[in-house]
């Protein structure tokens, strides 16, 4: 596997009052540090808030919700009839 330096970062997870810089470098080239990383879907942030990750799921469900209610707007009754009718067997 190679990795590649400059799509890395560097986080660090210590407490505030005894945070050093950290030194990482991959081969000769220094890997940035970072407060916040996205790792498979996931927002970590060295504090270890999870204000960012809910956030960004929240932004997403309303991003979904406002394209079924502009499909839903346009669409015809019957249209209207099985998306309602979907979603109570989906719940």
């Amino acid at each position: 596997m190679k990795i590649n330096p400059n799509k890395s970062k560097a986080l660090s997870f210590v407490r505030a009052q005894v945070k050093d810089p950290l030194n990482c470098s991959l081969g000769d080239q220094k890997i940035p540090e970072a407060s916040c990383c996205k790792y498979l879907g996931i927002i970590i942030r060295s504090n270890l808030s999870w204000a960012d990750q809910v956030n960004y799921t929240v932004q997403e469900a309303w991003r979904a919700l406002h394209f079924v209610m502009h499909i839903v707007k346009k669409e015809n009754k019957n249209m209207k009839s099985l998306a309602y009718v979907t979603s109570m067997y989906h719940s």
